[in-house]
């Protein structure tokens, strides 16, 4: 059935106002960081500086260890992403192929665990890791992270095992494939776009995640990048506008270049090169 022009047109204006809206916070971003004192304080801002400056940069460098702290956010997110596929795709598989009661039932306590607030599980998260020794440790960090990420994570993955044809493992059982060898050569690799858009989102929770890692670390040099953003304040505990938005717009780059390198993984077919030769 086809969409008539009016409707179209109304789903193309719909879908600018949308990406004007998700574009106009990181705009603004970008104009602050690059903006002097002067023009922060100014009661007219303006969209453009009008003397645009890398005083803010370097100042943010300055007041706090933006690279360090970078860099434990990056130990904590890739290895919190990797982990998390690694556990979640097997359980995928078993989950989607071999459905029943309990399997349904557990798809159903992952998309409810998802709703639980943070300040519901810190106490008694905060306890079990003070048990193990793992307070103010990125060890420690990284295993919340895991935890709180794999639910969703199994939950996208056994949609695109699903998507992915039985016949196919069928097939290759026919020519004599075994289960691993089938697994490895046929369904693994229909898998990859999925499992990149699941590593992709457990990469970006845990490196946008600041309440855990508020929690649970103590030591500046323990300290993650979402965590040390708050320590740009200036005198009476106002914000320090300019530097605090460069090291914002820093932070934020990673997640949006990670996201263009591997933007055609995620979007290609999930089927290509399932034609047998």
């Amino acid at each position: 059935m086809r969409t008539s022009k009016p409707a179209r047109a109304g789903q193309y204006v719909a879908l600018l106002c949308y990406l004007v809206f998700i574009a106009f916070p990181f705009a603004w971003l970008i104009s602050t960081a690059f903006k002097p004192p002067r023009e922060l304080a100014t009661l007219h801002p303006t969209w453009i500086p009008k003397d645009p400056t890398l005083q803010n940069f370097r100042d943010a460098f300055d007041q706090q260890p933006l690279l360090h702290a970078a860099l434990n956010s990056l130990i904590a997110a890739v290895s919190a992403a990797l982990i998390a596929v690694v556990i979640a795709t097997p359980m995928a598989y078993v989950m989607a192929r071999h459905r029943s009661k309990l399997s349904t039932a557990a798809t159903g306590w992952v998309v409810v665990s998802q709703a639980f607030p943070f300040v519901l599980i810190i106490i008694p998260l905060f306890l079990i890791l003070k048990n193990l020794h793992l307070i103010n440790s990125l060890p420690g960090l990284i295993m919340v992270y895991v935890v709180w990420s794999l639910p969703f994570a199994l939950w996208m993955l056994v949609g695109y095992v699903r998507a992915v044809p039985p016949e196919l493992e069928e097939a290759a059982a026919v020519d004599g494939a075994s289960k691993f060898r089938t697994l490895v050569s046929v369904t693994a690799p229909l898998l990859a776009p999925g499992l990149v858009a699941t590593a992709l989102f457990a990469f970006i929770t845990a490196w946008n995640e600041f309440f855990f890692a508020l929690v649970l670390l103590k030591t500046p040099e323990k300290q993650t990048l979402p965590v040390v953003l708050t320590h740009f304040l200036g005198a009476e505990g106002v914000a320090d506008l300019g530097p605090l938005a460069a090291a914002a717009f820093l932070a934020t780059l990673p997640s949006l270049v990670i996201f263009a390198i591997i933007q055609k993984r995620i979007t290609g077919g999930m089927l290509a090169g399932a034609v047998k030769s």
